[in-house]
């Protein structure tokens, strides 16, 4: 027969048990509640993964937009990498070629994916790219160099109260799990 103490630990470990069930749930439940905010709220300013349809939009001459183009490197990225203009100023409903300019800095091949995102958040719906080197993996060879351009447009119904939009990609080296090794 139990006695008061051991009955005490037994519940005390039953409810630590649960507590550590509790905990794990919500951390392997965590990523898809914040993807799920993020699509409510409009923020995390993911872009489209693929190329959009270019589609003619009525352009926009009165209204200014300034884009803004931010490169940077994932500290393992053995590259370097910039874009023609740090910022520019658009029109809404006319497409725009941007040039980017990557270099492989190692005596091997690489493999290197850019990952974009758009501040603030709200407007990444009303960018579309028709080009971009962020659709797919990079292949450079040792030391080669590239130019790579993206092609976009922000759509007309982009609400007024934006004024900048900052378009930013980050470089990552894949070499390791790439497919196209």
């Amino acid at each position: 027969m139990m006695n008061s103490v051991e009955r005490k630990n037994t519940r005390l470990v039953v409810k630590l048990a649960l507590i550590v069930l509790a905990m794990f749930g919500f951390g392997y439940a965590l990523v898809p509640i914040y993807n799920v905010f993020c699509d409510i709220t409009g923020l995390n300013g993911k872009t489209a993964e693929s190329a959009a349809q270019e589609v003619r939009y009525e352009i926009d001459p009165a209204r200014e937009i300034t884009m803004e183009f931010l490169t940077s490197l994932n500290e393992s990225a053995p590259m370097s990498f910039s874009s023609e203009t740090a910022k520019m100023k658009i029109h809404p409903g006319q497409y725009y070629t941007v040039n980017f300019y990557a270099e492989n800095k190692t005596d091997q091949s690489m493999v290197a994916r850019a990952i974009p995102s758009v501040s603030p958040g709200l407007a990444a719906e009303y960018l579309k790219k028709t080009e971009c080197f962020c659709f797919s993996e990079q292949t450079f060879e040792p030391h080669e160099k590239k130019t790579m351009p993206v092609r976009f447009v922000i759509d007309p119904a982009l609400p007024e109260r934006y004024k900048t939009v900052t378009l930013a990609y980050t470089f990552f080296d894949n070499t390791e799990t790439s497919v196209n090794k």
